[in-house]
């Protein structure tokens, strides 16, 4: 059974930079892939990286590419998301999710995960 445990949510100045981590204390982490998304206040809940078992493609919502970078350590079963550059509309609540990978699937879509963590609360200011 996956259960996933994230932290490092925290409040930052615009143009910060945060580490948000989650573990995965279930199995198999090596078959499933690993996502971020996001909720906010009157906002749906938006992929914002997926990271594949394997191969390690990653896929990034435009609004974060080239500020947000996922990771995953397969040792520790942990994904990480290093965000930099933060602006006041990436203030939210950050889940980790994750899925058995299959072919095909749509890695920023929030249908395609079948677990998902409680999510820590980012809050950046202007």
């Amino acid at each position: 059974q996956v259960q996933l445990v994230e932290s490092g949510g925290d409040s930052v100045q615009a143009g910060g930079s945060l580490r948000l981590s989650c573990v995965d204390s279930g199995s198999p982490w090596s078959d499933n892939v690993m996502a971020w998304f996001r909720s906010g206040v009157g906002k749906e809940r938006e992929g914002v990286a997926a990271i594949l078992p394997g191969s390690g493609s990653k896929y990034y919502a435009d609004s974060v590419k080239g500020r947000f970078t996922i990771s995953r350590n397969n040792r520790k079963n942990q994904i990480d998301l290093q965000m930099s550059r933060l602006n006041p509309e990436d203030t939210g609540t950050y889940y980790c999710a994750a899925v058995r990978y299959q072919y095909g699937g749509n890695w920023l879509n929030a249908d395609q995960y079948t677990s998902w963590g409680q999510g820590t609360q980012v809050t950046v200011s202007s």
